[in-house]
């Protein structure tokens, strides 16, 4: 960027009071999800990593690799004690999808058989589960019951039950063995792959009618446009709002942008998927949703021999895993921190209160959050089409008299980051000073598709 085109670039007025508190910054309800690909544990890298962004839930998938049951009354953890280990050693209690199957009890690979030919032996393996994972080891505090079981297997999955009346009885006998090995479990479902398919809300439809314990409902959305993010949590509460006061949590235990149809390592260098996610972010805030899940923590290899007991269609897996891959994660494959990673570093940064803060352009996104000597602005210029570079002139009322260091940090094309600290580095760093009733101004380059934040510290 020369100084010419700088000079030249349209103005978007901020408006922050200081002054005017307008609800807590929650970000912590934003947090990561992982799995579903193989039963490779966390590289200690990758998890130290995710240790730093404080997350408080971490959903994943119990896939019928780490094969748990062996034979008739013998559970194996060998394979899974690992793997929850090092999703647990971010610091975060565990969210847990049940979506194995065991060949003693499915014989026959096919995802559209849902029910066990022993319900007895499926109770009883549920049951040791829970124990395991939720009263030995204390790391699962949600069991999510199935995953995109409207989808089957192009869902990542074994389990296509897509009636909701038989997912409903799928739930009901997995939900007792649960909760009768762990009463104070949170238990919910169904892990929609498409929140608009019945079986989302026919199962919340049926819950209710049944009076049947349903502590979370769950879905998944891949959308560019953080509009449809946050449409669904509005669309959700209305089916919800019969429940009351005691209404389900929402879990969106998946989510992302869409899908490429021709993914490039160069599309995953760009800001743009840090601008979306930040975008995204923002829209989910505004409109309340309970918990969402970034997926994923770490870039997977698909390995068909962990799959071939289980699974009928291997190559739905290669293609979407080893031949194109998605590159969703906040790391990749080989331990690269993402962009978007440090849109959960910053935020878990900021603080606890939202104060007023308005922005005149559409696409300019931005919040104001304070803590006890450090205001932080948040800008974020997105657009599903095309975010246009523009100057904010950041207007800040009720800024407190003294002396503050102001540090401008960005996610843009620079990638202005430490890899080995993983921090972003400062675009700018100086010493301001202001007095009492001063409405101080702020300009600040937020090129198209960027994440930039303003933080100003009292010395």
């Amino acid at each position: 960027m020369n100084y010419k085109s700088l000079v030249g670039l349209p103005v978007s007025p901020i408006h922050v009071n200081l002054n005017k508190p307008v609800g807590a910054f929650e970000w912590w309800r934003h947090t990561i999800s992982h799995g579903g690909i193989n039963n490779l544990p966390l590289p200690e890298a990758v998890a130290s990593g995710a240790r730093r962004l404080k997350p408080r839930l971490l959903r994943t998938f119990i896939q019928e690799y780490f094969n748990i049951y062996p034979e008739h009354g013998v559970y194996d953890w060998s394979k899974l004690d690992p793997y929850m280990e090092s999703l647990h050693s971010t610091g975060a209690d565990v969210v847990a999808s049940i979506c194995f199957k065991p060949p003693l009890l499915f014989p026959v690979i096919d995802s559209a058989i849902w029910r066990p030919n022993n319900l007895t032996e499926w109770q009883r393996l549920i049951s040791e589960l829970v124990k395991r994972y939720s009263i030995d080891k204390k790391i699962v505090s949600y069991w999510e019951i199935g995953n995109e079981t409207d989808f089957g297997e192009t869902g990542g999955c074994p389990y296509l039950i897509t009636d909701p009346q038989d997912y409903y009885d799928y739930y009901v006998f997995t939900q007792e063995a649960i909760l009768e090995a762990w009463p104070e479990a949170k238990v919910g479902g169904p892990a929609a792959g498409d929140f608009n398919h019945p079986l989302l809300e026919g199962f919340i439809q049926l819950c209710m009618a049944n009076r049947t314990r349903l502590d979370f409902v769950s879905w998944h959305i891949y959308s560019d446009h953080p509009k449809d993010h946050a449409l669904r949590v509005r669309q959700a509460k209305e089916w919800l709002a019969p429940f009351g006061e005691v209404r389900p949590e929402m879990l969106i235990t998946e989510w992302n942008k869409s899908f490429e149809s021709l993914p490039l390592e160069e599309m995953e260098l760009s800001p743009r998927k840090a601008a979306f996610t930040a975008a995204a972010l923002l829209a989910y805030m505004e409109e309340g949703g309970d918990w969402t899940f970034y997926y994923h923590v770490w870039d997977q290899l698909f390995y068909p021999s962990q799959f071939k007991s289980f699974y009928k269609d291997l190559p739905i897996m290669i293609e979407h895993w080893n031949e194109a891959p998605h590159r969703f994660g906040l790391f990749g494959v080989s331990g690269e921190i993402r962009a978007p990673y440090f849109v959960y570093l910053m935020m878990s940064r900021m603080g606890d209160l939202r104060v007023e803060t308005v922005a005149e352009q559409r696409d300019l996104r931005a919040v104001t959050v304070r803590r006890p000597g450090v205001i932080t602005i948040m800008l974020v210029n997105y657009n599903p089409n095309e975010a246009a570079d523009c100057i904010a002139v950041t207007h800040l009322q009720g800024l407190s008299e003294g002396a503050k260091r102001l540090e401008v940090f960005r996610l843009d094309e620079s990638r202005t980051w430490d890899e080995k600290s993983l921090e972003l580095l400062p675009v700018e760093s100086r010493l301001i000073d202001t007095i009492d009733g001063y409405a101080f101004k702020l300009n600040l380059w937020c090129p198209g598709d960027s994440v930039c934040w303003a933080v100003l510290t009292d010395l």
